[in-house]
């Protein structure tokens, strides 16, 4: 809710789109409070037995874990699956910036169960994009409800993320339908009995399609073949051949689905033909930053798994001599750093993630065409962000989880080591934390030569200044004044921050045509740091409206002493997080001589 209302503007947005006109923050309040409700009582408690019990594969057929079905018909019954969609198609259009923060909860709470709601989001998006009307009508409603899910079939064995490799083939048919054949890999909840229909997205080629990734066509294979009615009828020609075991979230069906075994998959041209990349990579960029979501979720629940654990563990004299007695390893020193390391990257992540959710909402609805324009580019250029830093920090977060258990960590009946088996694949599905880095720099970094980058960074000066003339003002309440030095510092880190990204943003662009290989070496660090700068950033705009509601005497709900935290995780993610900014930058500018020196053969 802070995120929402200091940092995204919630009520900014409410005003100027009218078809948000609903989402007051006191509505945003209700919605997540029901969905922390749901989560709680329906989806978390089968978190762990789904992990201990993953869906299952008989002849073609998957069974989810125990539970899930239920539990799903109840999120469909909720309504949860169209939060953001439109009116039209059954949805209830609130804002991204709402649904984002209660996917994070359903991500906290199960993740194998939220990445099938996820998917049918993904299939939505893509086909609300390149969708007939007539094709919108037939399909959209019953994925908009919940009442069928839908997949993105991208990865074949020979083609993982070079989708130039995908032979996946479409057959034109008299009645205007297509035949398919073809092989996918690592489809997530490509087969499962919670539904009863699957409405599959699939890459596929036409017979007089181009080589490579121009030659990419995109069709709707329906599970079941739909009748006049609208209902499913007839099997299609997909099966699901076999599911993976896999190191985390085991409970999500990840399947390899066979097309076209016994005369051809019967499937749906989306669009034109040949812009099916173009198409599905409306569906990657929407999974992307819900995979983001996805980090903050478990990076949230690690934390409070460690944070309640801490608390109940006592081993251990305070070092400060202050008991001869064992206490809560929560008293001691490095164990608060954990934690309060925990608290600030999951704080900082999720202020990221909720500002790039509120840039989405002005870039499709807001009625100024130059807003839209300003906020579609802040939104493409922070997704790699969203989807490669999130989803790092993650890993990181989960990780520290189980060191703050201790061996008790490293033992499953604990749990804590399921957040991290789970954590690890977020960094690679949906493109790995490289391919971002790559985005990151040629897409969106050199492709204008650096000038979002460089308005960003004029962004992120503003914010220095405001934070240094905190210094000078008059001092209302107590827990200001006590402010006013973390904000001087975490000013000057932030600048040290800034300036190091800046550096780094000039290496890029000087050097990218003369020295690739020494641009791309560094590009994981390049966006690390942009992701630790502008994490960092999001938490001093949070010190900042921290610092404003103290001083006005509390003026929203949260109360003083949240607004006192706030405060501290932003210093101490500027002296924690934001001070390895400049070991990033060196990396960046200076890391490529070792790799350069390194043929294949000397490793």
């Amino acid at each position: 809710m802070f995120d929402m209302q200091h940092l995204a503007q919630l009520d900014t947005l409410v005003q100027d789109i009218p078809v948000f006109s609903d989402a007051t923050l006191d509505t945003a309040r209700s919605i997540l409070e029901e969905a922390a409700r749901f989560h709680q009582e329906v989806t978390a408690p089968l978190n762990h037995s789904g992990d201990a019990a993953p869906a299952s594969w008989k002849d073609g057929d998957v069974r989810a874990s125990a539970g899930f079905r239920d539990a799903y018909r109840l999120y469909c019954q909720g309504g949860w699956q169209g939060l953001h969609q439109p009116v039209e198609y059954g949805g209830q259009a609130l804002p991204h910036t709402i649904s984002a923060a209660c996917q994070e909860m359903g991500n906290s709470a199960n993740l194998s169960f939220a990445l099938c709601p996820m998917l049918t989001d993904g299939a939505i998006e893509a086909l609300l994009t390149a969708a007939s009307a007539e094709m919108k009508q037939q399909w959209l409603p019953r994925l908009v409800s919940g009442e069928w899910t839908g997949t993105m079939n991208l990865t074949e064995p020979q083609a993982g993320s070079d989708l130039s490799l995908i032979r996946t083939r479409a057959e034109p048919a008299a009645d205007g339908s297509y035949r398919l054949f073809g092989t996918k890999t690592f489809i997530t909840w490509g087969e499962h009995d919670m539904a009863p229909n699957i409405v599959h997205l699939v890459l596929a080629r036409l017979p007089d399609a181009p080589a490579g990734i121009k030659g990419l066509s995109l069709f709707v294979v329906p599970k079941y073949l739909v009748n006049d009615d609208g209902n499913p009828g007839a099997r299609n020609d997909v099966r699901c051949t076999g599911i993976e075991h896999k190191l985390g979230i085991r409970a999500s069906a990840t399947c390899t689905m066979q097309f076209g075994e016994h005369g051809g998959a019967v499937g749906y041209l989306v669009g034109d033909p040949h812009r099916g990349l173009e198409y599905m990579f409306v569906m990657m960029n929407h999974a992307r930053f819900a995979v983001g979501v996805e980090g903050v979720g478990l990076a949230e629940r690690a934390r409070q798994k460690a944070v309640a654990y801490a608390h109940q563990r006592v081993q251990g004299r305070p070092v400060d001599g202050s008991s001869d007695k064992a206490v809560p390893i929560i008293r001691h020193p490095d164990v608060k750093r954990m934690l309060l390391l925990m608290r600030a990257l999951t704080e900082g992540c999720r202020a990221l993630v909720i500002d790039t959710a509120a840039a989405h909402d002005r870039a499709r609805h807001h009625a100024d065409a130059a807003v839209r324009m300003e906020n579609a580019a802040c939104y493409e250029w922070m997704v790699p962000l969203v989807k490669g830093y999130v989803t790092e920090v993650a890993l990181e977060v989960a990780l520290l989880g189980v060191q703050v258990h201790g061996g008790a960590g490293f033992i499953e009946e604990t749990g804590a080591a399921q957040y991290y088996r789970d954590a690890k694949i977020l960094s690679i599905y949906e493109g790995t934390t490289a391919m971002q880095a790559n985005d990151l720099v040629s897409r969106k970094t050199v492709r204008d030569q650096g000038r979002f980058a460089g308005q960003q960074a004029m962004r992120i000066a503003a914010t220095e200044r405001a934070l240094l003339a905190s210094e000078t003002a008059e001092a209302v309440a107590v827990a200001v004044a006590r402010a006013v030095a973390e904000a001087v510092a975490v000013a000057q880190v932030l600048a040290g921050a800034r300036l190091g990204f800046v550096q780094a943003v000039d290496f890029i662009v000087a050097h990218h045509k003369t020295s690739p290989n020494a641009v791309y070496a560094g590009s994981v660090p390049f966006l690390m740091l942009a992701g630790n700068l502008f994490a960092g950033w999001q938490l001093a705009r949070s010190l900042l409206a921290s610092q404003q509601q103290l001083a006005q005497g509390l003026g929203d709900a949260l109360g003083a002493d949240f607004h006192r935290r706030k405060i501290a995780t932003a210093r101490f993610y500027a002296d924690h997080v934001l001070s390895r900014a400049p070991a990033l930058t060196h990396s960046i500018v200076h890391g490529h001589v070792a790799v350069d020196f390194f043929a294949p053969d000397d490793f």
